[in-house]
């Protein structure tokens, strides 16, 4: 293991408690809401914060033992680091920029600039060395900070909210260029985020958090297909019902009971996608084993379709075309009905 952690911080009301691991070579994203601890655990590893209780090595090197009294400072810590709003210096140059970490470790100054301009040329930089942070679009500036995180050749990579504050279109490109890099860094890569799409793209593995404690970790497969909170199934687009199943029935904890495809017992949970689920102003004939009477109280527009929240006995989220949403007359506040396949249905064990 590259990064192996042990973190126990007390922020006010709320206590932190996280253990993580890392191959070399890995991108670990940890995915939660704001206020989740995130941001927490990012600022010990980078040594910003001395933890209450923690142990942290890095390739076999101790970084924090509170037990023993050990706590490398930050400027000892062989780490690189993307903020959010990339924070450059805005009276260097770009190539004084990224050879600033260089510069701090005593690298002679001609060998840190061609290392920079190395670097720069590697995010798709080349030429603008010369510039000023201010003269930089949003992209360019991240993708500076990038080159200045990893041309001291780090043993850990530490990613804030590296694409938040991004336009739509200079994410996907920034994200695919990141991407890259990631695979091609040796080192371990913790990535903190709230987007899932971030995760699911750049990260191999994903640890959940939630209240400063883990409630899911696994793949990015694994935790889109089986979330285990209602905060993870928001985010995949996901309606999570947990029931006990009996045979091909789940009988849900909140009332209601949905027929599934395949037989299962004990505690479980049942997911539904919003593609799966057809809206109806009345009740529907024909094949679905899944029919209930339900509410819209909300609808947000996604492209070509509407996302439609239901309130019912199952509440549930569909996704309905914006032809078929304007032709149904809906509205919040809407009764309909709501009809989903028992092979919908996903069912796993809680």
């Amino acid at each position: 293991m590259s990064l192996a952690a042990e973190v126990r911080v007390r922020r006010g009301p709320l206590a932190v408690a996280l253990d993580l691991e890392v191959d070399d070579g890995g991108v670990l994203a940890v995915l939660g809401p704001n206020g989740a601890g995130k941001s927490t655990l990012l600022r010990v590893l980078a040594g910003l914060l001395e933890p209450d209780d923690a142990r942290v090595l890095v390739d076999g090197v101790v970084w924090d033992d509170v037990a023993a009294g050990v706590h490398l400072p930050a400027h000892r810590r062989p780490l690189g680091m993307v903020f959010q709003d990339h924070l450059l210096f805005p009276h260097l140059s770009v190539t004084e920029n990224v050879a600033f970490g260089l510069r701090c470790r005593g690298v002679r100054r001609a060998a840190a600039r061609a290392a920079a301009g190395e670097w720069l040329a590697r995010v798709g930089l080349d030429g603008l060395g010369d510039r000023r942070p201010g003269a930089l679009s949003g992209g360019q500036a991240q993708r500076v900070a990038l080159a200045r995180a990893l041309v001291g050749a780090p043993a850990l990579l530490l990613l804030d909210e590296p694409l938040s504050a991004l336009d739509a279109r200079t994410r996907l490109t920034v994200r695919a260029e990141l991407r890259r890099h990631l695979g091609e860094f040796a080192g371990s890569t913790v990535l903190v985020t709230h987007d899932p799409v971030d995760a699911m793209a750049l990260a191999d593995r994903v640890l959940v958090v939630e209240d400063g404690a883990v409630v899911q970790a696994g793949t990015p497969a694994d935790v889109s297909r089986h979330p285990r909170t209602d905060y993870v199934a928001r985010l995949v687009g996901l309606s999570l019902l947990p029931g006990v199943a009996s045979g091909r029935r789940v009988r849900l904890d909140g009332g209601g009971v949905v027929a599934v495809a395949e037989e299962a017992d004990g505690p479980v949970f049942a997911a539904v996608r919003p593609e799966s689920v057809a809206l109806f102003l009345s009740r529907p004939d024909g094949s679905p084993r899944n029919v209930w009477p339900v509410r819209l109280t909300g609808a947000t527009p996604h492209g070509a379709t509407v996302r439609c929240e239901l309130d019912g006995e199952v509440p549930l989220v569909a996704d309905v075309t914006a032809a078929a949403f304007a032709e149904m007359g809906l509205a919040p506040g809407a009764r309909v009905w709501a009809a989903v396949k028992a092979s919908e249905v996903a069912v796993y064990t809680r």
